[in-house]
């Protein structure tokens, strides 16, 4: 692992660096593949030794136009990752190849890691994936990205969030508000994934509209969705009836992700976990596939692999990977 540090002793300059709610800063750390963290005056770089030479370089040119014109404007840091962020062409096929097309002001959502490769190939090839995996692993923004690219390329005509309302230590009767005020803190996380790939008042449109659905698990029953990309999140939450009940809304021509991490289920310690059970139960079955996540492939704050390296320890072997068939 190499390191490198930048000095900009500017705070206006850095704010212009890395972009409104720091979009420029991810678009670096997707395309260059290098990890990006601010520490006083000090922009500091981490990775390969390519991937933080490819981060120097982009970052040099950032302030260069910065110094001639003052701001930056997107199309200007786009071509600027496409000149420094891959020059290698093996590099910036392979980037093409894998990447996640948003179809929104030339956007791309780059898996980073080996996992999140693996696991953004099985949603291409298959109708039903698990993905498990720790916090931060890209479970969620992973599938959030892939709806959109098929409803952009009109192969769903719809996108269906939801997530079962279980949390650890509350109960929603004791929320303040109105039924939709009580199931938003549990649906945010997944607002906030579409709200970091397209602009919020196209999300807004698309929820107007009924195109984008955010919904807890239990408004699912009794429903058959066609032509849908589906996303389950927080699978972990999930009993053995309320994830056939969810999987078996699957319509014609949908497609179905669910995600979940099995170390951290709020469930009553009696009660079985939808989701290991899902997993042995069909995981065999044809177009259905299975992706493990690891600390490898955390991509939030550095501190956090550190984190759940540090509770891993104390995993009881209830909540360890479950056995796969054959």
């Amino acid at each position: 692992m190499n390191e490198a540090s930048l000095t900009v002793s500017n705070p206006e300059e850095i704010v212009a660096l890395f972009g409104t709610r720091d979009r420029y800063l991810r678009q670096v750390r997707d395309v260059v593949g290098v990890d990006v963290t601010l520490r006083g005056d000090e922009i500091r770089l981490k990775g390969t030794a390519e991937q933080v030479k490819h981060g120097l370089a982009v970052f040099a040119e950032l302030r260069s136009i910065l110094k001639k014109r003052g701001e930056l404007a997107d199309s200007e840091v786009q071509d600027v990752l496409g000149v420094n962020g891959m020059i290698n062409n093996h590099h910036s096929k392979q980037a093409t190849e894998e990447s996640i097309n948003l179809f929104e002001k030339a956007r791309r959502v780059v898996p980073r890691s080996a996992g999140q490769t693996e696991y953004v190939q099985a949603l291409r090839d298959n109708d039903l994936v698990f993905c498990v995996g720790p916090a931060g692993s890209g479970k969620t923004y992973l599938a959030v990205a892939m709806a959109l690219n098929a409803l952009r390329q009109e192969m769903v005509k719809k996108i269906v969030l939801c997530r079962p309302a279980v949390e650890a230590g509350e109960k929603l009767g004791f929320l303040p508000g109105d039924l939709l005020s009580k199931v938003n803190p549990f649906l945010r996380p997944l607002l906030d994934a579409l709200n970091d790939m397209i602009d919020y008042e196209q999300v807004k449109r698309y929820m107007e509209r009924d195109v984008i659905e955010i919904v807890p698990l239990a408004f699912m029953r009794g429903r058959t969705l066609n032509e849908t990309f589906i996303i389950l999140d927080e699978g972990q939450n999930t009993t053995t009836t309320q994830m056939k009940m969810f999987l078996t809304r699957m319509g014609t021509s949908s497609r179905i992700a669910v995600t979940g991490d099995i170390t951290q289920t709020d469930l009553p310690p009696h009660v079985t976990s939808g989701l290991p059970d899902a997993i042995n139960r069909l995981s065999q079955i044809d177009g259905v596939a299975a992706v493990y996540l690891t600390g490898r492939d955390i991509v939030r704050h550095r501190l956090v692999r550190e984190i759940v390296r540090a509770y891993d320890d104390d995993i009881s072997p209830a909540t360890r990977r479950p056995r796969r068939k054959g």
